[in-house]
């Protein structure tokens, strides 16, 4: 069988996560500072460091029981950082890792991910997978979930931002 479907799925995967600009879910982290990472606007519940917790955790888990064992709970270690994947996405932490640190967890997750959906050929894209909430589903959806969920928080942390920088208009509007 072959992999053109899948070639698309991991090109489309590549530009949500980490394209050629800031509208991708790692170009929008570039904007934002240490104080942005963690406050949360007015009017709002989450911060941007909740949101790529939540995304993190998402790709761990995706990949875990859609590709591996299903074993892995939201209240599994973050990789190194000292927490767990849910507490990653809770507002205080006790001990809060480095955005550095949250961000390559985050990327050794995608890149995770990426690498046993670069393993498919397009025949394994109907195949029924378990996501962790429950009801099997077929592998593309799953995939294509991802790649949603990713653009979905990646506009989200561009609004956050910019309420928090004082630049929420539109480019061609002035102040």
């Amino acid at each position: 069988m072959g992999r053109v479907a899948v070639e698309q799925l991991l090109y489309l995967m590549d530009e949500v996560f980490e394209g050629a600009d800031e509208e991708d879910l790692l170009g929008n982290l570039r904007a934002v500072t240490q104080h942005e990472w963690s406050e949360v606007p007015p009017g709002c519940m989450r911060s941007i460091r909740q949101i790529i917790g939540h995304v993190g955790a998402c790709k761990y888990m995706y990949d875990n029981h859609a590709f591996g064992n299903g074993s892995m709970t939201w209240e599994d270690p973050a990789g190194d950082l000292g927490v767990s994947m849910e507490d990653l996405q809770s507002r205080t932490l006790a001990l809060e890792p480095p955005m550095k640190e949250i961000t390559e967890w985050l990327g050794s997750g995608h890149h995770r991910l990426r690498g046993h959906v670069a393993e498919l050929d397009d025949a394994e894209l109907v195949v029924a997978r378990r996501p962790p909430e429950g009801e099997s589903r077929e592998t593309r959806w799953i995939i294509a979930n991802m790649i949603r969920h990713d653009d979905y928080h990646a506009g989200e942390i561009n609004h956050l931002r910019a309420l928090m920088q004082g630049n929420d208009g539109w480019a061609w509007e002035s102040g």
